[in-house]
């Protein structure tokens, strides 16, 4: 499809639905003042003056899709505990749907608490299980996501090791997307890592990409870079790898063409959430058959953003349109 002006692309995102399949967590913040040590061991006290919530893992995808205009179908498991409901209360209030969340008695909702001083994270703090799917979970997931497959654009798997995904939900929805001609991205983590064959777009950063292949390359070296996502494609029989290279920008490449994409200068808070920008664009560029130097360029654009704020945020469609248009990306269409 051809698309004569920027506002046209960013309309059209509008009328895309997008399944997201993956591992969702709460990410929460607390965030306060430090003035003094404890006195009953060498730490910081912490005096809370904020807290808040936020939707976390693919559920911050799903939180992108949404803020790029387009409609998210949100696909995981989490507990039958506390959480749980908060994590499905946080979802109603940013109108996110809960069609394809299901909750499970067997699992603990994963929440990522992190406190803050000012700008400075003082520590993490995780409740979280990455144990594999039981049977009947399993089974209830793949039932789920049948249900809802046919409605939608493009098919995003948000991996973060959590247990959500396995080999055998990955190859089932990966069959029923290609019977389909639904395209299929992922943004994968290592148990995983060579289990998504004959997806259509695979989205690792360098270092997974070493670690998932056991390889070590230079990816200042293009022929280097080049010659390891070569490997990556054969092995996965996968149409096109987007590798995210944090400073070094973006590279994409398919059977017959691959650009580099540099990054943009920009003070950066926080990397959290930057690749799940990336994904949510550039999903939505390949349901809509845009050009992968478009796409990159955005994609690339919109993870540069998002580092700007501090905690994980999603993208900004205005800005993201606004700076798009300032750099002319629709040059790359025309």
């Amino acid at each position: 499809m051809k698309y004569s002006s920027l506002d046209k692309i960013f309309e059209q995102f509008n009328d895309l639905k997008v399944l997201v399949i993956g591992d969702v967590m709460v990410d929460s913040y607390i965030w306060g003042k430090v003035d003094r040590i404890s006195p009953e061991a060498p730490v910081p006290v912490v005096n809370i003056h904020k807290k808040e919530d936020r939707l976390g893992g693919a559920a911050n995808v799903a939180k992108n899709i949404q803020s790029l205009g387009a409609t998210p179908i949100l696909c995981s498991l989490v507990g039958e505990d506390g959480d749980g409901e908060n994590f499905m209360r946080i979802l109603e209030d940013r109108g996110v749907s809960t069609e394809g969340i299901l909750q499970s008695s067997e699992r603990v909702t994963t929440v990522k608490q992190r406190v803050l001083a000012g700008s400075q994270q003082m520590m993490r703090i995780d409740t979280e299980t990455d144990k594999a799917l039981s049977a009947q979970e399993q089974k209830a997931l793949l039932s789920k996501i049948k249900t809802l497959i046919d409605q939608v654009d493009v098919i995003i798997f948000e991996d973060y090791d959590k247990g959500v995904l396995n080999k055998a939900v990955i190859a089932q929805v990966v069959s029923w997307a290609r019977e389909k001609n639904i395209p299929t991205v992922v943004d994968p983590k290592k148990r995983n890592f060579l289990f998504y064959e004959g997806v259509t777009l695979f989205k690792p950063n360098l270092k997974e990409i070493k670690e998932g292949l056991k390889i070590e390359f230079n990816p200042d070296q293009p022929a280097e870079l080049e010659g390891a996502v070569n490997q990556l494609l054969s092995k996965l029989n996968a149409d096109i790898a987007l590798i995210t290279m944090s400073e070094r920008g973006v590279y994409i490449k398919s059977k017959t063409e691959h650009v580099h994409i540099p990054a943009h200068i920009r003070s950066i808070s926080d990397v959290s959430g930057a690749g799940d920008t990336v994904i949510s664009i550039t999903s939505l560029c390949l349901a809509m058959g845009l050009p992968l130097d478009f796409s990159a360029s955005l994609a690339n654009l919109g993870g540069g953003l998002v580092c700007e704020s501090l905690g994980v945020v999603p993208i900004d469609k205005k800005r993201l349109y606004e700076e798009a248009d300032k750099h002319q990306y629709i040059s790359l269409i025309k």
